[in-house]
């Protein structure tokens, strides 16, 4: 097969969370156990870092990866979703898995893949491991797909776990309430390994001090850990927070290490683009007119998109807005300024919602604007509307902003 086989084939043949919703989801680690065996273990053969939480787990993991990569260290790194391309998911300082790879793995084990029917995500984490492994890095930075404790990441024994914090997302399949959203996420906490919380949430703190505790984990908070202020090439007020925790867990990483000096750390953050390749965050995709999009989604996430938003300064602002089909609106609607004009539209996965109702639902909380046939016809009639005064955001679902980047 071809690449483009190859992924059209692990993309259509199996399912996938991101594109299908709930049911592609497995709560069942029993596939990914299998898989590993199969396998020969590949994520025993490295060290590695495990990051869950509701926002800011991929900012957070891309900064940790760039610091240790500052500090000579070869850095597997595993995210997802992807923006373009799916090998944006599987990288190696910064560059990503090679086709060929991709092809390789699929070719040798589609037999096994389609015997023990695994999904689109098991059979991702299952590559990148494998990739991982055989390229011999030094630490990967595995980031949670879905919750944390039935996650087919959750089959590392990290060096550290690190939660950035908790929010009502995906209560379809990890509760109603915070505290069993914590639980979920906090699964990801292993037996005597130092665990990182990055944000302290008074509702869901006690939980992860009693898994901790129980596990006989080390617990840090990251906003009593570090003291030091910072800057990163990531641009938004709200990435503070993920500094800090990025910055926290490689502290505790670098109590065993000893080999991570405060340059290190100041470089990583200040190189996160160029060393890991990270896009869609508070990113500027022009500037006349100019164009920023973000790739928050969920209600913590867009309080802190949104209130960056009003920082800015523009004559109008013109949002291209589009969601998927199972996102609760009615939690977040009322966070998006009416002082603006909507370009609604669906994106281009099965998963998205339809734009009329999209534009429906919006204007019951005085959203206005017109809805469009695509994410393309909405942004590019954005652009010919602007002025050069004007500011265009473009948002409310990763895969908007895949679509103009």
């Amino acid at each position: 097969m071809t690449y483009k086989q190859t992924i059209q084939w692990m993309f259509e043949q199996l399912p996938m969370y991101q594109r299908q919703g709930k049911t592609a989801f497995k709560k069942d680690l029993t596939n990914i156990l299998a898989l590993s065996e199969h396998l020969n273990k590949p994520e025993s053969k490295f060290k590695s870092i495990h990051v869950a939480g509701t926002n800011g787990k991929g900012s957070t993991s891309h900064m940790m990866a760039s610091i240790l990569q500052e500090a000579g260290y070869k850095v597997g790194l595993y995210t997802s979703p992807h923006l373009k391309d799916f090998r944006e998911r599987i990288k190696i300082n910064g560059l990503q898995i090679p086709e060929n790879n991709v092809i390789t793995f699929i070719e040798n084990n589609k037999a096994f893949l389609e015997s023990l029917h695994v999904s689109f995500f098991e059979m991702t984490v299952a590559l990148a491991f494998d990739y991982f492994a055989q390229e011999q890095v030094d630490f990967a930075i595995i980031e949670v797909g879905l919750g944390g404790r039935l996650d087919s990441t959750n089959i590392i024994q990290p060096e550290i776990a690190v939660v950035t914090n908790i929010g009502l997302d995906h209560t379809q399949f990890l509760g109603t309430t915070l505290p069993e959203i914590a639980s979920e996420k906090g699964g990801i906490i292993k037996k005597n390994i130092p665990t990182i919380i990055g944000e302290y949430q008074e509702e869901t703190f006690h939980v992860f001090e009693n898994l901790a505790f129980e596990l006989n984990s080390p617990l840090f908070l990251a906003e009593v850990l570090v003291e030091d202020s910072y800057e990163s090439d990531l641009k938004g007020t709200y990435q503070q927070h993920n500094i800090k925790t990025a910055v926290a867990a490689i502290e505790v990483l670098n109590d065993q290490l000893k080999t991570i000096t405060k340059d290190h750390i100041t470089a990583g953050l200040q190189n996160i683009v160029k060393n890991t390749q990270l896009f869609g965050r508070w990113q500027e995709v022009q500037t006349k007119p100019r164009v920023l999009c973000d790739t928050g989604h969920n209600k913590e996430g867009l309080i802190y998109v949104l209130d960056q938003l009003e920082n800015e300064t523009y004559n109008t602002l013109h949002f291209v807005l589009g969601v998927v089909n199972d996102k609760d609106l009615s939690t977040i609607l009322d966070l998006f300024p009416k002082k603006a004009t909507y370009y609604f539209c669906k994106p281009d996965i099965p998963r998205g919602l339809d734009a009329d109702i999209l534009k429906s639902k919006c204007a019951a909380y005085g959203l206005i604007g017109n809805r469009y046939n695509s994410v393309n016809e909405a942004y590019k009639s954005a652009i010919e509307s602007a002025t050069n005064a004007d500011l265009i955001f473009v948002g409310g679902s990763t895969f908007v902003v895949a679509e103009i980047i």
